[in-house]
């Protein structure tokens, strides 16, 4: 057969890939005159003339069947010119399995239809029907083993529905040799594949909008041809038996598939359930996790799911989460009660503090909680002062003499100031305390002075949290970030009308704390209202001026502790008066403990004396006030912001009087020596250092110390301290900054002078009055007459005796002090001359030879003493010699310089002591 047309060319088709039972257009040349015309059509070798519908000679419509190849042309047979050819292909793309419940646009081959829940190899749940081939592109199984893989991907799996899938495994077993194009493609697979499920019902309708379009023409076609017909409402006609056929297949289907769709509307309906339990499971759960959070102290987590909640179900009005949001509020407001009890409760580090606010702020609690944590941190700051002074009030009633184990202060280990109190207490204690004391001497501490050791370190452990605690308050570091934008404005106000309060506060503290130390350490000074709540020790002896410079260390230490928080000058004063009057009681009780101290030297004198005539005495005496005021050094220094412990002119007369007082106690001791019985006596020999040699022997050690004696080296004592102590005290007392020391000095050497005076009173008067009295009876011995007397052959024995006595003297003071020795000789030889004068003036008349005899004598005793004559002495000698008559011849006043040279000659040994030269100035 002859062909009269050009055989068939198809130029394009559209789609130009889609899995079988695609709806194509295909469009060409001489694609037949008619449908009669066309009597083939194959896209990728598949026949699909059966649904082939002829449009024009360049347009075909049709449906894509199942291909054995996956891309082939299409070709189009015609009567008219025969087989044709393509200028195009058709990629054929494999179908998706679709389940029994699945929509589709088109009809499901039911023959090739795949359940996964029938594929036992695979470890699939039966509901889960997914692609086996999830990319959608073609799988070329690897040559790897599969124990090389589990090797390599331990614990993992290939199965993408695994819980453990690794997505490495699965492209080295399925696509090891794929490209990366393809893999590009995949790619794309999967965010269709997940488009198309997000878009649902929707997507399925865009997918088969032509299919419905078709359904929809063919119906309104039959309606059409039916109505020409009019016999859609005759009994009987093909309307009614197509209807009826119609309502027994949807009867049919509905027996067939109601069984299954209840299923599937029950497991949508519980999957919805399970899901909206999943979603909402934090609110469900909520109630019983806070209760778990709260045992376990995770207040925080407690803190972050109930903002959460409250932003997501605070204004719902779904019934189910409105009574579980209300379990919520039950448990949050349990647990700010919770909180607030935590917050309140004492005792509590500030960390602690701080992380409560937050936490009561963040979830919003009445109140305000940080102030009500400052008002019981105030009312617990109290209690534990008062509650340490209750403790050791009543210890000290118990056990008076020990300082009790149970207020160790090395009990409390937490941090404080007092550790360096204790070491800088020592230091500057030096010669004031103990040098060199035994560890017992804290087991020695009064309970006093342990109190306020203790209470300040209770204040100092206490405090700073407290005002730490404010400061944070204020610049608002309590809260939250977010609680702070929103109570910004409240707290502001809040701040600002609560400083007055936080001051009286402070301000309490310190007064309960000046308080009670003024209770212990000077309890005088409160008022008897208060003695009960601040005092109450009930001791008799008051604390010395060592545990008092003790105590103010403490307090001091504390006042710069204090400082360092920042804590304003103006809340501090109180302790700045209470250092000061502390300082001023320590001066005093120092002063006068230095008062009973120097009034039992007495017993401490040995009576030896050194070289110069001194005991230890006075030397005791300058180092007991030195170490008193070494004492006081730090006392009386003024640290920064103190006054002046001398500032007050009561003050300083007070201390003048007690420095005075001191002066007048030694004195008083040294006159109650002077006069002390011979019985009273403890040392039962005289130990001497002396440069000369002894005149009348070495004094054994059984030599017992005289009245005399005793005087003579209280006077040599007396003329050491007007030259040198007294003035080296005085020196001490200006370098202390003492006010009135020239009063001191003045009333000291006038009270030292009297005393010295009136002690060398009495001795001139124990040894002058019998070498004296003994001059009248010698001279008239023997019935002695001055006008009827022999001529004179040498000096009596009296005046020899006389001279022998004032020679024991000038023994006995020479041996005590060389010093001492032209003072006492010149007030005795004194007294003989005025003696022996006044017993030349009473002679009516002399003899010649009496009148020579009479200037022998006074020669003789003048010549000798000559080195020790004061203008007294020189006035009595001449008296008495103008009282004689005067020598007339050469021969008398020869006979005389004969006589006194055999005087001198017969008693040179005696007479030494008199001879030697004196440069000193003697004192009248």
């Amino acid at each position: 057969m002859s062909r009269s047309r050009q055989p068939p060319l198809v130029t394009g088709i559209s789609p130009n890939e889609g899995i079988p039972w695609t709806k194509v257009t295909i469009r060409g040349e001489n694609l037949g005159t008619g449908p009669t015309d066309l009597i083939g059509l194959t896209i990728c070798g598949h026949n699909c003339l059966l649904t082939a519908e002829w449009m024009s000679a360049s347009k075909i419509v049709c449906r894509v069947g199942q291909a054995k190849n996956d891309k082939g042309d299409i070709i189009v047979t015609t009567k008219s010119g025969g087989r044709g050819t393509s200028t195009v292909s058709f990629k054929l793309l494999k179908p998706e399995k679709i389940g029994i419940l699945d929509q589709s646009a088109v009809w499901v081959d039911e023959m090739n239809y795949y359940d996964m829940r029938t594929d036992r190899n695979k470890g699939i749940p039966p509901l889960s029907l997914r692609p086996a081939n999830p990319l959608g592109i073609e799988i070329e199984k690897s040559k790897f083993s599969q124990k090389d893989l589990e090797m390599l991907f331990h614990g993992m799996s290939a199965d993408f529905t695994s819980e453990n899938f690794s997505a490495a495994w699965y492209l080295i077993e399925n696509h090891s040799n794929t490209s990366f194009e393809q893999l590009k493609m995949a790619v794309t697979n999967l965010k269709r594949q997940a488009n198309k499920k997000s878009e649902g019902s929707l997507a399925y309708v865009k997918g088969g909008l032509s299919t419905f379009f078709e359904a929809q023409d063919a119906l309104s076609a039959i309606h059409q041809k039916l109505e020409a017909d009019g016999t859609e409402k005759v009994e009987g006609s093909m309307t009614q038996k197509l209807e009826n056929i119609l309502n027994r297949a949807s009867n049919t289907a509905d027996t067939l598939f109601q069984e299954v769709l209840g299923r599937k509307d029950k497991a949508d309906s519980t999957r919805n359930a399970l899901n909206v339990l999943q979603r909402f499971k934090f609110l469900f759960n909520l109630p019983l996790n806070i209760e778990r959070n709260i045992q376990k102290g995770d207040y925080d987590v407690v803190i972050n799911d109930y903002e959460k909640a409250k932003s997501l179900f605070g204004k719902t009005e779904v019934q189910v989460f409105k009574k579980y949001y209300a379990e919520v509020e039950t448990r949050i407001e349990a647990l700010r009660e919770l909180l607030l009890d935590k917050l309140l409760e004492t005792p509590s580090t500030l960390h602690d503090q701080k992380r409560y606010i937050r936490y009561l702020s963040d979830l919003h609690a009445p109140g305000d909680p940080a102030w009500q944590c400052i008002g019981a941190q105030h009312k617990w700051i109290l209690q534990l002062m008062h509650s340490c002074k209750e403790g050791y009030v009543k210890d000290l009633k118990g056990n008076p003499g020990l300082h009790s184990p149970m207020l160790d202060l090395d009990n409390d280990t937490r941090p404080s100031v007092l550790g360096h109190l204790s070491q800088t207490a020592s230091l500057k204690r030096g010669s004031s305390f103990q040098s060199g004391r035994d560890d017992t001497w804290r087991y020695k501490t009064p309970h006093r002075v342990a109190f306020v050791e203790k209470l300040t370190k209770l204040v100092l452990s206490q405090l700073p949290n407290f005002w730490k605690l404010w400061i944070s308050y204020v610049n608002g570091s309590l809260f939250s970030e977010t609680a702070e934008k929103s109570g910004q404005i409240e707290r502001s106000k809040n701040v600002r009308q609560r400083q007055n309060d936080f001051k009286k506060m402070i301000q309490e503290v310190m007064h309960s704390l000046v308080k009670l130390t003024r209770g212990a350490l000077l309890p005088l000074s409160i008022r008897d209202g208060e003695a009960k709540q601040y005092g109450g020790w009930e001791v008799k002896c008051e604390l010395s001026g060592q545990w008092l410079a003790h105590a103010i260390q403490t307090i001091r230490l504390t006042h710069e502790s204090l400082t360092a928080l920042e804590i304003p000058n103006d809340l501090l004063q109180t302790i700045q008066d209470l250092i000061l009057d502390l300082r001023v009681r320590c001066v005093m009780a120092t002063l006068q403990h230095t008062a009973e101290e120097i009034k039992r030297l007495a017993e401490k004198e040995d009576w030896i004396v050194d070289n110069e005539g001194l005991t230890s005495l006075p030397c005791q005496f300058e180092q007991c006030i030195v170490c008193s005021l070494q004492s006081l050094k730090g006392v009386l220094e003024c640290k920064p912001g103190e006054a002046s412990v001398f500032q007050q002119p009561k003050t300083q007369e007070e201390v003048c009087q007690l420095s005075i007082n001191i002066m007048q106690v030694f004195i008083y001791c040294l006159e109650q020596l002077s006069t002390k019985p011979d019985a009273d006596i403890d040392t039962t020999h005289l130990s001497v250092d002396v440069s000369s040699p002894d005149l009348f022997g070495s004094i054994h050690e059984d030599f017992s110390l005289t009245s005399e004696q005793r005087l003579l080296i209280v006077l040599s004592n007396c003329c050491y301290l007007e030259r040198h102590t007294f003035l080296n005290i005085a020196e001490h007392f200006e370098k202390h900054n003492f006010q009135g020391i020239e009063k001191i000095t003045q009333v000291s050497m006038a009270s030292l002078k009297e005393l010295d005076q009136r002690l060398f009173e009495n001795y001139i008067e124990l040894k002058a009055d019998p070498i004296v009295g003994s001059l009248e009876p010698g001279i008239y011995a023997g019935y002695f007459d001055w006008k009827d007397c022999l001529p004179p052959t040498g000096v009596r024995n009296y005046l020899k005796e006389a001279l022998v006595n004032i020679i024991a003297v000038h023994a006995e003071v020479f041996t005590i002090s060389k010093e001492l020795v032209p003072r006492v000789l010149s007030k005795v030889i004194e007294a003989v001359s005025e003696e022996l004068s006044r017993l030349m003036q009473c002679v009516s008349s002399f003899s010649k030879n009496g009148a020579l005899q009479a200037r022998l004598e006074i020669c003789a005793l003048r010549d000798t003493v000559a080195v020790y004559l004061t203008p007294e002495s020189k006035s009595s000698f001449k008296q008495a010699l103008e009282a004689l008559p005067q020598l007339s011849s050469g021969a008398d006043k020869k006979l005389l310089e004969e006589l006194l040279n055999k005087f001198k000659s017969s008693m040179h040994l005696q007479l030494t002591c008199f001879q030697a030269a004196s440069s000193t100035m003697m004192k009248t």
